[in-house]
């Protein structure tokens, strides 16, 4: 059995599609952010950096891993699904999901909260963030004209990055120079498992997202 501690985020749903795809049994508990349960001692005991989503492995003496995309690898070898064993394809997978940890998810992240919830508007800096998210989707879909999947199989780099591309829209973009990506989204979207891992926890309205940034950023 898993714990899996989380929210709806895109963060968290990396991983609940992972449990899904992977069909690991698992029990959730949903950290409330309007509460501050990620900063708890009770819960930084096991994620030192206050964040989510943490995973705790029940069968393995309760072996706790934080960080989306080290829990991604740690389930990925737990099960032996999606993630090659040769030296080459297992490399394939991993650049691309760097790709998603260091890039599209940190840009598109900070868009977001520089588009919609920081209380100023800056134009430079909302620049900066939109435009530099926008070339790593162009990565993406360069990368897709070429690849049915990002690392070639279906893998647990499409489920890292999946939930932020989905989101692309919140970048007050429309999608038509990226065809690829579209492509790609709707192939991975239409998976019953990523369908469903999408909804755990179910995703919160565009204006409940605004209000609870804006109260986290004022903490």
């Amino acid at each position: 059995m898993i714990d899996f501690y989380t929210a709806a985020t895109p963060n968290g749903h990396k991983i609940s599609i992972a449990l899904e795809e992977m069909q690991l049994p698992y029990k959730l508990h949903e950290i409330d952010f309007n509460e501050s349960d990620q900063k708890k001692p009770n819960y930084v005991k096991f994620s030192p950096n206050g964040k989510i989503p943490t995973i705790i492995d029940c069968d393995e003496d309760n072996f706790a891993v934080f960080e989306s995309g080290a829990i991604l690898i740690y389930l990925a070898e737990k099960t032996g699904k999606f993630m090659p064993t040769d030296v080459k394809g297992r490399s394939l997978v991993m650049q691309w999901l760097m790709l998603q940890m260091a890039g599209v998810g940190p840009m598109m992240g900070q868009a977001f909260v520089f588009l919609n919830y920081f209380p100023e508007k800056i134009p430079a800096v909302i620049d900066r963030y939109k435009n530099e998210s926008t070339r790593l989707l162009e990565v993406l879909d360069k990368r897709l004209g070429e690849s049915e999947y990002l690392a070639g199989d279906y893998s647990i780099a499409d489920m890292a990055t999946y939930p932020w591309a989905a989101r692309f829209e919140m970048l007050d973009l429309d999608g038509q120079d990226l065809p690829n990506l579209l492509r790609w989204l709707d192939l991975v979207g239409d998976r019953p498992a990523v369908d469903l891992g999408m909804e755990i926890p179910p995703m919160i309205s565009k204006e409940k997202r605004i209000e609870r940034a804006k109260k986290m950023l004022v903490k």
